[in-house]
C-alpha cells in the first residue's frame, strides 16, 4: 500500500537548538497515528511543517506518492491536510456557522453552511447547533467546532495536538468513536498526546521521538504505557513519593465565596466554602467552565473578594495579586502564554513579574537584573526546562517547556499557598511526574497546595482531600483515598450531597 503521507529525512533548526534531526517515518491511509515525545522532543515543529506553518531545513515529504511541500497552511488544506490545534482559534462572540465561516476559503451562503454543518456533526456524532454562541459552548463543544471546521474540507490527513486536554471521559468516548470512524474511511490521523493509555486504545502505529530524533517505533496496544514513557524520556518513570503526615493548621479559608463572572460568558461562583491546611494537599476537579478561573482569580486577588478569603487568619479579599504574594499566597492559572507569562518577554523578566518580592529581586526601584537573571536559572535547572538559556522570549518554549517554567516559579518562592490550576497540562510523562512531585514536596515542607485539574488520576494520585466544581458550587470535600471513579462522576455532576455520592450502605451509617 502507498503511504498517504511520507516523511523523509526532515531536519529544522533554530539558534541554539535543532528541533528536528533527519526525521522519516510514513502514515498510512485509514491509519490512527501517534506522534509522541517528552516535551522539546519536535513534535510541535514536526506537525507545523506538515501544515506549511514552518519551512524545513532539508529532507522531503510526499502525500499519496506526489510531492509535497505545502509553502502556508492554506496549500496544505487545499492537499487535503487539516489540522485540529491545542488551543483553540474561536471568537467567543461569534456563533458555530460564523466561527466555521471564517476558517473557509469559500464558506457557502449561511443557511446552505447551517445545513451542512448539521448533517456532518450528525453523521460523525458530533451533533452542534450552527446558531448557538460559542461562548455558551462547553470545552467539549468547542472542539467539536474546530474538528466539524476540519471535516468539512473532506481531510485526506487530520493532526490533532492534545485533543482530549479539556474533555471528560464521555467526550473522550464520543471524539475516539468519531476518529475510529473516520479512520475505518480512509482518513489517516496524526494523533499527538502524552495521555498514553488514550494512546494504546486508539492508535494503531507510533513514532517516538526524543531530542529531535526519532528513536523508536511500536504497535501502542501490544506494548504497556510505561514501556512507551520510558521510550520517550530514555528513563524509567517513578511515581510520586509522599510520606505521611498530619495536617497543621488552617493556612487558606474561603467563607461563603460568591461572585459574578467578569465576562458574559464566565461562570458565577454560588458560596463557596472550602479550607486547606499546612501540609495538605485539596485536588478540585471540573470539567472545563464550571468556574475553575473564577475561583482562582478570586484567590490570587485579581478579582476582590471582601470578607471571603483568609489567608493564616487574616482577610486577604480586599488586597490585590502583588500583596497576597507578598503574605505568601500564590497563584499559577491555566492559561500559561498571556496570562501566567508575558509571550514577548524573556524568562528573566517574566520571573521578575511575579518573584520580584518574595525573591528581592528589586531594589530601591530598581530591578535587579542579576539576580533576577540568577532566579531564572535556578528554575530552568530544577525542573529541566529545555531551552537555550534566561534570555529566550516565553513563546518562544514549548508549551510543556513554559508550564515547567511557570509552576517551577511558583514554587521555588516558597509560598505559605499555592493555588494551581491544570498544573501538567500539556507535558510529557516525565515532566508531569515531576511537577507532581514537586508538589508533594511542597506540601510536606508544611506549605497548603490547591490543585484545580480535570486530570482525575492526577488529582487522586496527589490528593488528601478531593472536591468538585460544578456551575460554581464546590461540594464537601471528601478523602481521595478509596474514591471510586464513578463516585468522582457523581460529584462532577453536581452530586454535592454525600448520600448521593456514597455507596447505599455507607451512606445509610
Amino acid at each position: 500500500m502507498t503511504a498517504l503521507l511520507s516523511i523523509d529525512g526532515l531536519t529544522k533548526a533554530y539558534p541554539g537548538v535543532v528541533a528536528n534531526a533527519s526525521v522519516s517515518f510514513a502514515v498510512q491511509p485509514g491509519e490512527v497515528h501517534a506522534l509522541l515525545g517528552e516535551n522539546g522532543a519536535g513534535k510541535s515543529t514536526l506537525v507545523k511543517m506538515i501544515y506549511g506553518l514552518v519551512k524545513p531545513d532539508a529532507g522531503a515529504m510526499s502525500l499519496n506518492g506526489a510531492a509535497y511541500a505545502p509553502a502556508e497552511p492554506r496549500a496544505a488544506r487545499a492537499a487535503g491536510v487539516a489540522m485540529v490545534f491545542q488551543h483553540f482559534s474561536l471568537f467567543a462572540a461569534l456563533n458555530v456557522a460564523e466561527n466555521i465561516a471564517l476558517g473557509m476559503e469559500n464558506p457557502p451562503k449561511p443557511r446552505d453552511l447551517a445545513q451542512r454543518i448539521r448533517d456532518v456533526s450528525e453523521t460523525y456524532g458530533l451533533p452542534l447547533d450552527p446558531g448557538r454562541m460559542v461562548g455558551d459552548l462547553s470545552a467539549g463543544e468547542r472542539q467539536r467546532v474546530e474538528i466539524i471546521r476540519c471535516l468539512l474540507q473532506d481531510p485526506r490527513l487530520l493532526i490533532m495536538d492534545e485533543p482530549t486536554s479539556v474533555l471528560t471521559p464521555q467526550e473522550v468516548e464520543i471524539l475516539f468513536h468519531t476518529l475510529r470512524k473516520l479512520a475505518a474511511e480512509g482518513t489517516a490521523i496524526l494523533y499527538i498526546s502524552h495521555k498514553l493509555e488514550e494512546i494504546r486504545s486508539l492508535c494503531d502505529e507510533a513514532t517516538i521521538l526524543r531530542l529531535g530524533k526519532v528513536v523508536a517505533t511500536c504497535t501502542p496496544r501490544e506494548v504497556t504505557a510505561a514501556h512507551m514513557a520510558e521510550l520517550m524520556v530514555g528513563k524509567s518513570l517513578a511515581a510520586p513519593r509522599r510520606a505521611a503526615t498530619e495536617p497543621g493548621a488552617v493556612l487558606l479559608d474561603v467563607r461563603g465565596l460568591t461572585l459574578l463572572p467578569a465576562s458574559p460568558f464566565g461562570t458565577p461562583l454560588r458560596d463557596v466554602h472550602l479550607t486547606v491546611r499546612a501540609g495538605e494537599v485539596l485536588g478540585i476537579g471540573g470539567v472545563a467552565g464550571n468556574g475553575q478561573d473564577e475561583l482562582l482569580a478570586a484567590l490570587s486577588g485579581e478579582v476582590p473578594a471582601p470578607g471571603a478569603v483568609w489567608l493564616e487568619g487574616a482577610d486577604v479579599g480586599r488586597i490585590g495579586p502583588d500583596a497576597r504574594r507578598a503574605l505568601g499566597l500564590l497563584c499559577a492559572p491555566e492559561e500559561r502564554l498571556g496570562h501566567a507569562a508575558a509571550p514577548d518577554m524573556s524568562l528573566t523578566e517574566n520571573a521578575v513579574l511575579t518573584a520580584r518580592r518574595r525573591k528581592g529581586l528589586d531594589r530601591g526601584g530598581f530591578v535587579d537584573w542579576r539576580g533576577a537573571r540568577v532566579f531564572a536559572q535556578e528554575v530552568i535547572a530544577a525542573f529541566d526546562v529545555r531551552t537555550p538559556g534566561p534570555d529566550v522570549a516565553a513563546r518562544a518554549l514549548s508549551g510543556g517547556n513554559l508550564q515547567k517554567f511557570v509552576i517551577g516559579r511558583e514554587i521555588l518562592q516558597d509560598p505559605r499557598v499555592l493555588v494551581v490550576n491544570q498544573p501538567t497540562w500539556g507535558v510529557d510523562a516525565s515532566a508531569a511526574a515531576d511537577i507532581r512531585q514537586a508538589l508533594l514536596n511542597l506540601a510536606q515542607k508544611g506549605a497548603a497546595v490547591v490543585v484545580i485539574s480535570q486530570d482525575l488520576d492526577e488529582l487522586l494520585e496527589i490528593s488528601d482531600r478531593f472536591c468538585a466544581l460544578n456551575e460554581g458550587r464546590l461540594s464537601e470535600p471528601r478523602p481521595a483515598r478509596g474514591l471510586s471513579m464513578e463516585q468522582v462522576g457523581l460529584m462532577l455532576g453536581g452530586a454535592h450531597d454525600m448520600h448521593d455520592v456514597l455507596p447505599a450502605e455507607e451512606g445509610a451509617q
